[in-house]
């Protein structure tokens, strides 16, 4: 297990290295404070600006700006930014032999790894390039019929959406989306609401862990069971949270999880996993046909043509980033940076959260609403007038502003986000 003052030492190099981004003296005082959170809770390192400084220092973001967007794509760390110019140089010396040779091999160890974390065998788990390719392998590659019917909600990702559509419109599949408030009144309710819709003809329930729109976390456990009980497949969709908040998959129970992992695990641009219970991989045909012989490999989800090891094999790197820090203190920080600004705003008028505090249903991704106040034209005059990027939300259940710092966000960004809100609330939109 790493220690804090090695994990930094990863990131920053050893003390007696210049980098651009930090002083010597600076690296000292960091591997202290890395040190000094040993033993420590998650909920008291959270709030210690000391330790987060080090962590901050991590990454190349330009400061002139304030990304709230990080639940779109996130900015991968230094040392996840050098793992794949590494990798893509040593590729570029004569690919046919250093990329497929020498360097694709090691996603069998950076599969191991991901295997590790997210708590399955290594043969349950497939690389695959984003959420999206994850998950319509398992929507287009499931075996349905006509009429069969696929449940889901209404908050979905478009992009799942669509692909479900595409099915209904071509075979003639069946597509049901249930509602549900955001937030929610319990957890119960959310799997209340798919027991209400199943049929006989259900062959699917399909549905996110955590949402995109409000950032409301699932009980992906008990509407697994739930499913399971009445013979119904499950697919998760887990893009934003996987490395976000801290689980395995024995709490999920579900037959496919698909992530992207360039979101909250800060892996390269372009990288993600799928997750098929090993006795379901055979029920599924890849996206891009693979001989017979791979009918249950889980690598047949692989067969994708020629593509760059670099980006595959630097996701090792940001594993690395992520257990570093630790899940928890992660999952701590997020919910104290969202906590700080929703707190800020809760209560003044024509403010309304479509994201719980509940821990059990929320963590860094959370929406706001100001009365009155069209989402697009906020989030054009947050940028244009602080340099601030937050992401407009139009669905009718949760209209208003996804705001999602990040482990390198700092408390006075949060402060300036909240600010220029407090300004529009009192003052309105400029004409």
């Amino acid at each position: 297990m790493l220690t804090r003052r090695d994990f930094l030492r990863s990131m920053f190099g050893t003390a007696g290295v210049a980098l651009p981004a930090l002083k010597n003296d600076g690296l000292e005082r960091i591997f202290s404070a890395a040190s000094a959170v040993d033993g420590r809770s998650a909920e008291v390192v959270a709030a210690d600006e000391d330790y987060w400084f080090g962590v901050q220092q991590a990454f190349t973001v330009d400061r002139s700006l304030v990304n709230l967007n990080n639940g779109g794509v996130c900015p991968s760390p230094r040392v996840v930014q050098d793992a794949m110019r590494r990798y893509l140089e040593f590729s570029n010396q004569a690919p046919v032999y250093t990329m497929w040779r020498v360097l694709e091999p090691q996603i069998e160890g950076v599969r191991q790894r991901l295997a590790g974390a997210f708590g399955c065998d290594p043969e349950e788990m497939a690389i695959t390039r984003n959420a999206s390719e994850a998950l319509e392998i398992c929507q287009l590659g499931l075996d349905l019929q006509a009429g069969d019917e696929i449940l889901t909600t209404d908050q979905d990702y478009p992009r799942m959406n669509t692909t479900w559509d595409q099915r209904r419109r071509r075979e003639g599949i069946v597509v049901k989306m249930v509602s549900f408030p955001t937030p929610p009144p319990s957890m119960q309710h959310l799997v209340d609401i798919f027991e209400q819709a199943i049929t006989p003809r259900t062959r699917v329930i399909h549905f996110c862990h955590i949402t995109n729109l409000s950032g409301q976390i699932f009980p992906v456990r008990e509407i697994c069971r739930l499913a399971r009980s009445r013979g119904i497949t499950t697919i998760v969709d887990g893009a934003h949270a996987f490395a976000h908040f801290p689980f395995e998959r024995d709490q999920l129970e579900c037959d496919f999880y698909g992530t992207s992992l360039h979101k909250w695990l800060l892996a390269p641009h372009g990288t993600g996993f799928l997750y098929a219970k090993r006795d379901r991989i055979g029920d599924v045909w890849p996206l891009m046909a693979a001989p017979e012989s791979m009918n249950a490999d889980i690598r047949k989800f692989e067969e994708i043509g020629t593509h760059p090891a670099a980006n595959h094999n630097a996701i090792a790197e940001a594993l690395t980033f992520h257990e570093g820090i630790g899940p928890e203190r992660k999952a701590a920080r997020l919910r104290y940076l969202r906590d700080r600004w929703m707190k800020r705003l809760d209560g003044q008028p024509g403010v309304t959260l479509h994201t719980s505090y509940d821990p059990a249903m929320s963590c860094g991704l959370a929406n706001v609403a100001v009365a009155g106040v069209d989402p697009g034209a906020l989030t054009q005059h947050l940028w244009h007038t602080r340099r601030i990027i937050v992401t407009p939300i139009g669905h009718p259940a949760c209209t208003g502003l996804r705001v999602t710092p990040n482990v390198y966000t700092t408390l006075e960004e949060v402060d300036r986000f909240a600010e220029a809100m407090e300004e529009v609330i009192e003052k309105g939109l400029p004409s």
